[in-house]
């Protein structure tokens, strides 16, 4: 099959969150299982950042990319504001490319590339899958433009589309109550994508000053409130002070921050729970230096409000780190004996943190979980059904 790829953000600008890395797995093993794969995305600072580990050659459209039998083509970006792009060349590559493809999948919502691609799908026939990648529902913030895209570019776009896939039973859930018939989505789970060999222990302490006997509790995402960092702040502090034994855990916040302030207000949190000598606030880490944090790491948190997966928990666990994740959190159900599934809240975060972090054989018993949940996260089983969707999609009478 050829199959087009579309989603906002793409590798190697991970500091847009997991998209990035969940599409390229997702394209990488495709390609590898015989397919014909492009990438279409938008450049999100080819020019005006150092962005390394790609080569990447400048074509008529913006910029291109040829990786693991995967092309990528980067739009000319003209504007931006948040996560939204304005990329004028995405008629020119639809009225010139887009019949060659068999397929289209969309990645997310709340772009300009989708309905612009999607138009084009309508008018020459060609089906398309919508993975909303957690996005259907306008919540947090900027709740009014949300809906007022689904209004005006969101209704044709999810009305033309064949399916849309859901990471887990919890998005589908969503979908469904969003007035989703049952019969249009898939729950096709996320993987992990390990590296070959895992850093050896040690050096993300050495290079933030963290003794070699604290305890370090990990977060690791974009520090946005829908995501709950401030919770966990919260929790840590309490669980602090409550702790019978001396504590001298280190919270470490890791994840590229917004222009909204959030970051800011975290640190004046931060500060004025006393914990200036127990916190970190890393930035983003990618590549060796996640993988180091996740090696060091004593436990693993994500708290968040809603989560159509959590990739991060499945890697911190690839890593041997046992995790604590919230019940709004798609990955909950693959948890098992690695770690904690708690309600929201900071009293239940609280006790969590005290369950894993003070009794050491319960964390030695889900250190051990942890290569279990890694293998059962694998990405053979999704891409499998990926190519079986894709077949369904392209079987006679179902295509327009």
């Amino acid at each position: 099959m050829r199959i087009l790829k579309v989603v906002q953000s793409y590798y190697p600008f991970q500091e847009k969150g997991g998209t990035a890395v969940k599409v390229r797995a997702l394209a990488r093993g495709l390609a590898q299982r015989g397919h014909n794969l492009t990438v279409l995305t938008a450049d999100l600072g080819f020019r005006s950042n150092n962005v390394s580990g790609l080569k990447v050659e400048s074509c008529t459209l913006g910029w291109r990319a040829q990786e693991d039998q995967v092309e990528a083509i980067y739009l000319t970006t003209v504007g931006r504001y948040r996560s939204l792009s304005l990329n004028p060349r995405v008629a020119a590559f639809c009225r010139a490319s887009l019949k060659e493809f068999d397929l289209v999948h969309f990645y997310g919502l709340y772009d300009l590339l989708a309905p612009a691609v999607s138009y084009f799908c309508r008018r020459n026939g060609i089906p398309y899958v919508i993975e909303p990648m957690g996005m259907y529902r306008p919540i947090v913030r900027s709740v009014p433009l949300k809906q007022l895209y689904h209004r005006i570019l969101g209704r044709p776009l999810v009305g033309g589309a064949r399916f849309l896939i859901a990471t887990s039973q919890l998005e589908k859930q969503e979908l469904e109550e969003s007035g989703i018939a049952s019969s249009r989505i898939v729950i096709r789970r996320n993987g992990v994508d390990l590296p070959e060999r895992l850093p050896a222990r040690g050096e993300f302490r050495r290079q933030w000053g963290i003794r070699k006997d604290a305890r370090i509790i990990l977060f690791l995402g974009r520090l946005v409130s829908k995501k709950s960092p401030d919770l966990l702040l919260d929790a840590f502090a309490h669980w602090r002070g409550s702790a019978s034994e001396k504590n001298d855990a280190v919270l470490v916040l890791a994840g590229p921050e917004e222009n909204d302030g959030f970051g800011m207000s975290l640190r004046r949190m931060a500060h004025a729970l006393g914990l200036d000598q127990n916190i970190r606030f890393v930035g983003p880490l990618y590549d060796d230096a996640k993988w180091q944090a996740y090696r060091d790491a004593d436990v693993f948190v994500l708290p968040s409000q809603n989560e159509n997966f959590g990739n991060t928990a499945a890697e911190a666990a690839g890593c041997g780190t046992p995790v604590i994740v919230t019940d709004q959190c798609g990955i909950a159900s693959f948890i098992g004996q690695a770690g904690l599934v708690i309600p929201y809240g900071s009293r239940e975060l609280v006790e969590a943190l005290a369950q894993l972090l003070e009794d050491r054989e319960m964390r030695q018993r889900c250190q051990k979980a942890c290569a279990e949940m890694a293998r059962a996260l694998s990405w053979s089983d999704p891409l499998q059904q990926m190519e079986e969707l894709y077949e369904r999609c392209l079987m006679k009478g179902i295509r327009r």
